[in-house]
This record gives structure tokens, C-alpha cells and sequence, in this order.
């Protein structure tokens, strides 16, 4: 079987590559000098709905079309959870060797004198797990889904 199709596995799958598409877009900004621009950071919930999107579709795929409802919320959140967890393990490790980074943090931020890289990754993760939920939830409404007294098998 292919690793793309396995349906037990869309969120650890997507949810990775939410993660690469931020690691990847983060170190570019950081390479550019862009880090500073928080304008930029929209861009982040693009990569996340992508991924989302894109996990909804697969699970619908691999399940003869059909998207429950409450399937396809625990897809999404746990696609977005993981991809934002990754980030932010690695946003961590980032901060704790990039003490320049992590000074400027808390020179140029609002709350900076009382952040360190536990709360500013943990922040992040927040922020990714909270933005999954919203992005979920648009998408559901979006993407054709089963509704949600219609069981699956039947017909009407």
C-alpha cells in the first residue's frame, strides 16, 4: 500500500508537511532578514490551510467520497495539532541556539522581557492549534461533507 494512500495516517502525514512548508518558510525569512515583518506571517495560516484542505481530500478520497462531518473536524484539528506541534519543537531548538533571535524577541515584542523559548514556542503552538480550529471549521463549511445525521451506507 501506498504511503499516500493510508487512511489511518492523513493527519501524521499532512500534519508533517504543514510542519516542512513552515520550517522551510521560516528559514527563508530568517536567510532574507525578513523575520521582522509580521505582516508576513499571514502567510503561515495559507500553508496550514493548504495542508488542511488537502488532508480533508485525501480522507475523502480513501473513503469512497464520503467526509463526515465530525470525521473530517478530528482530521483537520489533529492535521493542523500536529503540523503546529512540529513547528514548534522546532522553533524551540531554533531559540535556544539562536540566542540573537531570541534577544531580539524580547527587545522589539510587547511582552518580550518575560518570554524565553519555552513561552515563545509554546505561544506558537497555541496560536497553530487555534488557527487550525478556525481553518477547520471555514473548510468544513466549504469542502462537501456528509451530513451529519446521514449515516453512511444509506441512501435516501
Amino acid at each position: 500500500m501506498n504511503i499516500w494512500n493510508r487512511s489511518t495516517r492523513i493527519p501524521e502525514i499532512y500534519g508533517t508537511l504543514i510542519a516542512l512548508g513552515l520550517i522551510v518558510y521560516f528559514v527563508i525569512m530568517y536567510a532574507v532578514g525578513l523575520l521582522q515583518v509580521i505582516e508576513l506571517r499571514l502567510l503561515n495560516l495559507f500553508i496550514m490551510l493548504a495542508g488542511v484542505y488537502f488532508a480533508m481530500k485525501q480522507y475523502a478520497r480513501t473513503h469512497d467520497g464520503h467526509l463526515n462531518y465530525f470525521r473530517g473536524l478530528a482530521i483537520g484539528v489533529a492535521t493542523s495539532a500536529i503540523g503546529s506541534a512540529t513547528f514548534s519543537l522546532f522553533l524551540f531548538v531554533f531559540l535556544r541556539f539562536n540566542n540573537d533571535l531570541m534577544q531580539y524577541i524580547i527587545e522589539h515584542e510587547p511582552m518580550g522581557p518575560y518570554l524565553n523559548a519555552y513561552i515563545a514556542s509554546f505561544m506558537v503552538l497555541l496560536e497553530g492549534v487555534f488557527s487550525g480550529l478556525f481553518i477547520t471549521f471555514v473548510l468544513l463549511n466549504w469542502v462537501h461533507s456528509d451530513q451529519v445525521n446521514e449515516p453512511v451506507g444509506t441512501s435516501s
